[in-house]
């Protein structure tokens, strides 16, 4: 008997941590299949939206000179962007095989349109595959965020902070975009994950990592220099963090402090080494001239210009970016039309872009990033930078876009993994109730992610009354304007008034501009650009207060009949 009941002791006494086992294999799987449906959902957005929208007004730029790099090894075209983002951008159009009848005497906006509309390429099929690697690179992003903010404070965590992510309109709307914002955002966050690993344990790999990233991240945007002295000084109380010994004397902390400013530095010569890495994998030789219209920069700006040390066309692309700053542009928000720049644009912007339960999540968790002791430390790697980024861009003069604030999404959805850590029991349930509004509120917008605003400021639909340009109209639905003028007005008169940088005729759109003709000619269909419908005077502003708006397109575009 007594064998017997010894014989059953190991059984019940195994049985609960197998058990337990199981449930954690099926929470690892399950954890995996939330992650890949989250990825899945924006793959499908960014894909569809990649496929149906014509070139918005940077991307041709950008795709000319990808082109002209990988085939000419020549600087020569977009000195205000580093290399690097355009080379991403050139991997797609290896498959693309397009052609290119270049000119001499072609500026970089005549190169992009000789390149989609002038040299016998397919402008769909070009398009498509230079946005391709941006697409994967924003979906690799994401699971930067994802191990983030996981290791902040857990699985669920992380899942939160992976759905602001992949359901944020503004980062679905740009990372389909053939172009630099999502790439250089997401090289700041990754850089600035790194460095706060660096922090765990072992700091060596992470901070050199850290430093690569950072230098990715500098060679696609200068507008992301800011963020580079705000990572060098995290990178050096991660590596004081993780090498303290408590205890020591003040030598020994005098000789900690010292080793961790050289690990720093070392980060630095990583990031400047992919910098010029990115300028000779183009041009070995680095030929390169100043063009006679690079702005001259004097004053500190210079000084700090000419001791940099990065390629000499890197600084005149600064030099162009500065004179871009001292020019004065027109915006217009929550329907005033200005000159100048507004410091407040960027978050009023971002206010009237941003789903309201993400807004929620994000001030929520950045409250908790604050507040609770064991975030406390994460805060400055998560809340610094983009703080950093945003209040320099909030001093540009260019009130265009929040695309130039993309930062803050991406580094406030890892901050919204937060509200997991606070106190009341309730805080998941409400987290994921805020997930699924702003699920609901994105996946509404598809696939019109680019003009999106909350429910608020009255959806997509009237974003044009709020905000312009990039916002809501940047050229990108040329294409569905050609397939509604077939479908519901073939064989009638057009008038046309576009933003962007596609070659109507070459989608099968016969209009003129109504702009060029007598008042008393123009008759029939007048289609404006919203932008254009936004700031319209003179001639323009008279043409409409005669026209009755009959249909939208995309939420970008107003087509008016004059009778």
């Amino acid at each position: 008997m007594a064998d017997r009941q010894e014989s059953r002791l190991p059984t019940s006494t195994t049985e609960p941590p197998r058990r337990y086992a199981r449930l954690r294999r099926h929470r690892r799987w399950l954890l995996a299949l939330a992650v890949a449906a989250l990825l899945a959902q924006m793959a499908v957005a960014m894909v569809t939206a990649a496929a149906r929208q014509t070139p918005t007004i940077d991307e041709p730029v950008y795709v000319g000179t990808a082109v002209v790099y990988t085939r000419e090894h020549s600087l020569r075209y977009n000195p205000e962007h580093p290399p690097l983002g355009k080379l991403i951008i050139g991997a797609g159009l290896v498959f693309a095989h397009p052609h290119l009848d270049a000119h001499a005497a072609d500026d970089q906006t005549a190169l992009g349109r000789r390149l989609l509309y002038e040299s016998g390429n397919d402008p769909w099929r070009v398009m498509f595959w230079a946005r391709l690697p941006v697409i994967v690179l924003t979906l690799l992003f994401g699971l930067a965020v994802l191990a983030f903010a996981r290791e902040l404070v857990g699985a669920v965590g992380g899942l939160v902070a992976l759905a602001l992510y992949t359901l944020s309109p503004d980062v679905i709307a740009n990372g389909s975009l053939a172009t630099l914002d999502v790439p250089a955002a997401g090289f700041v966050l990754t850089s600035a994950w790194l460095v706060w690993r660096a922090r765990r344990g072992r700091p060596l790999p992470h901070l050199a990592l850290a430093g690569v990233a950072l230098g990715a991240a500098l060679a696609t945007k200068m507008s992301t220099l800011p963020a580079a002295p705000v990572l060098v000084l995290l990178a050096v109380l991660s590596f004081r963090h993780a090498r303290r010994v408590p205890g020591t004397g003040p030598h020994a902390q005098r000789r900690l402090v010292a080793r961790s400013v050289a690990v720093a530095a070392g980060m630095v010569l990583l990031a400047l080494a992919v910098v010029w890495a990115s300028y000779l994998v183009v041009d070995p030789r680095l030929r390169w001239a100043t063009p006679a219209d690079v702005p001259a920069v004097h004053g500190l700006r210079g000084l700090a210009l000419h001791w940099l040390p990065v390629p000499r066309p890197y600084r005149d692309g600064m030099r162009v970016q500065f004179g871009f700053e001292d020019a004065t542009w027109g915006g217009f928000l929550f329907g005033r039309v200005y000159r100048g720049a507004l410091w407040y644009y960027l978050p009023a912007a971002l206010l009237v872009k941003t789903p309201l339960g993400m807004l929620v999540l994000w001030l929520t968790g950045a409250a908790a990033m604050v507040r609770v002791p064991r975030l406390r430390a994460a805060a400055p790697y998560v809340l610094l930078p983009p703080a950093v980024l945003l209040a320099v861009a909030m001093t540009g003069s260019r009130d265009l876009g929040v695309r130039y604030a993309l930062f803050v999404p991406v580094f406030l959805a890892v901050a919204a993994a937060g509200v997991l850590a606070l106190r009341p029991r309730r805080a998941p349930l409400a987290a994921a109730a805020l997930v699924l509004f702003v699920a609901v509120s994105s996946l509404r917008a598809f696939p019109y992610y680019l003009p999106y605003s909350n429910e608020a400021f009255g959806g997509p639909s009237k974003t044009r009354l709020r905000l312009h340009d990039s916002n809501v109209d940047w050229g990108q639905d040329l294409g569905r304007l050609a397939d509604r003028l077939a479908e519901r007005y073939p064989r009638e008169r057009v008038w046309l008034v576009y933003k962007g940088s596609g070659v109507p005729s070459a989608y099968g759109i016969e209009a003129a501009d109504p702009r060029k003709a007598p008042p008393g000619e123009v008759h029939g269909l007048l289609v404006v650009s919203d932008s254009s419908v936004a700031k319209a005077d003179g001639r323009l502003a008279a043409l409409l207060d005669g026209s009755t708006p009959v249909d939208d397109v995309g939420h970008s575009i107003t087509i008016f009949r004059r009778p």
